[in-house]
């Protein structure tokens, strides 16, 4: 499916397309890494394991594409397991931190498929998404990595740190 949207998409220009390596359905931030001490952030994925020990894996269903001023990206449907797996990533994090970064509220599971490099009119990449014809797609989730990331290279890429299985 992501790769019948980069088709559709790949002559619209200001878009920096997301390869298949690269998607990725983010949660929930920790901090630049010179700001995070490494013995922290093991102690987090520990409690990570622990919580989501408790989180039975999902299946999240991905339709058409949206349109928002930065990014094309699939909201995640139903919303409420990738919400439980956060919420449990935040108490993994309150486990080690007092304060745990970023608000809890106004979390949107999505995947991006493409980011903005400029601005312009949103009717040309519309027009382009209309052109796909693609089947929803389904993505069992089965484990939560957490990573180092970076955005040097006009999208995010990352290294793992650590991964967690759910259940």
């Amino acid at each position: 499916m992501a790769d019948a949207y980069r088709r559709g998409l790949a002559e619209v220009a200001g878009l920096d397309l997301v390869p298949d390596r690269w998607l990725h359905l983010t949660m929930q931030g920790l901090g630049f890494v010179d700001e995070v001490p490494e013995q922290d952030a093991r102690a987090i994925a520990d409690a990570a394991r622990r919580r989501l020990a408790g989180v039975t894996p999902f299946e999240l269903r991905l339709h058409r594409p949206e349109i928002t001023p930065e990014a094309i990206r699939w909201e995640a449907e139903p919303s409420e397991p990738p919400a439980a797996v956060r919420a449990a990533v935040r108490a993994a994090i309150a486990d080690v931190w007092d304060d745990v970064p970023e608000p809890a509220d106004g979390f949107a599971p999505h995947v991006t498929i493409a980011y903005s490099n400029s601005d312009g009119p949103a009717d040309p990449v519309a027009h382009a998404l209309g052109t796909v014809d693609a089947e929803p797609a389904t993505a069992r989730i089965e484990q939560v990595d957490l990573i180092v990331l970076g955005r040097d290279n006009r999208m995010y890429e990352w290294e793992d740190f650590a991964a967690v299985r759910l259940g």
